[in-house]
């Protein structure tokens, strides 16, 4: 029915169906323009939606680590590897975050989850590499030295579905 003839009294609602917004694929475009706090609103709608949907859960995660809500992001990426244990990026992501409260316990247990369920391909790669290097860092770092001597992988790494960027000091950009 035309909006015109329901305008004219045509019968109502005859042919119109409810469609739901893909706030997922939203909050995804929202996060590209810069717009974070849109983004996380349109995240929170999605999960409403869907509250066991592991995309939603790791990329609110990450969408949380970008605002500086490191403690909300941490929730999440537990609450998606509730959902999917498996979730490698989920597993990297946290262990950063972990390692960054000082947890070097718990960043060396997901590290090597990650490992275990590690992604493939060429840009995966690459990922895999900083977790061993950062893993073996923890490894031998000194109680009395303050932290991992790992180095700071290259500036403006970053890795799309939900692993936090990959440095020892900060998530995902």
């Amino acid at each position: 029915m035309s909006w015109l003839s329901r305008l004219l009294g045509g019968k109502p609602g005859g042919d119109l169906k409810p469609q739901r917004l893909d706030y997922l694929s939203e909050a995804l475009a929202l996060e590209r323009q810069g717009d974070f706090d849109a983004a996380l609103t349109s995240y929170q709608l999605a999960l409403r939606d869907q509250p066991n949907d592991h995309r939603v859960l790791q990329n609110l995660a990450i969408a949380y680590s970008k605002t500086g809500r490191l403690e909300d992001a941490i929730r999440c990426y537990r609450r998606a590897l509730d959902v999917q244990p498996q979730l490698a990026g989920a597993h990297y992501g946290l262990a950063f975050l972990l390692l960054k409260r000082g947890d070097k316990d718990g960043a060396e247990r997901h590290l090597n989850r990650f490992l275990e369920y590690r992604p493939h391909g060429a840009e995966a790669e690459r990922w895999v590499k900083h977790a061993e290097e950062t893993l073996e860092a923890i490894s031998s770092a000194q109680p009395s030295d303050g932290g991992p001597t790992s180095r700071s992988p290259r500036s403006g790494d970053s890795t799309s579905g939900g692993a936090a960027k990959g440095t020892l000091d900060t998530e995902r950009a």
